[in-house]
């Protein structure tokens, strides 16, 4: 099994905000981050896809493929987005560091058919960071 990963870079704005709580308790939980303005990120994305090495292209996947892959469908509906109100697949979800993964994953599982993913690793800050093994 081999296994590949690719880069991507974006900005984005978001807010950790419980509509069920208290604005006190909001602030309890969540901090800055619950800010009524958002706050934003340069996130860096991972995804790891896995599989064996197809023996005609040397490859696990065609990492142009991929690339074009999430790109189209992550980073441009993600980059300098307010992930509250702007992106579809994050639609009625608290978009944390840890939703976001799992939502990226579903929407390039389905779209991945000649390789499996491994991992999504999601770092939004230079000391935090997630990862999603599905």
């Amino acid at each position: 099994m081999v296994y590949l990963t690719r880069r991507e870079r974006f900005n984005a704005a978001h807010r950790l905000y419980n509509n069920q709580w208290s604005e006190e308790k909001n602030r309890e939980v969540f901090g800055k981050c619950a800010n009524e303005n958002f706050h934003g990120h340069n996130f860096e994305l991972f995804v790891t896809v896995k599989g064996e090495v197809d023996p005609e292209t040397g490859f696990v996947v065609n990492a142009h493929h991929l690339s074009k892959v999430i790109k189209q469908e992550i980073v441009e509906k993600l980059d300098h987005m307010n992930l509250n109100k702007d992106v579809d697949f994050l639609e009625g979800i608290l978009p944390s560091s840890e939703n976001i993964v799992i939502a990226i994953w579903k929407k390039l599982e389905v779209l991945l058919d000649d390789c499996q993913l491994h991992c999504i690793k999601l770092i939004e800050t230079e000391n935090i960071y997630v990862e999603y093994f599905g």
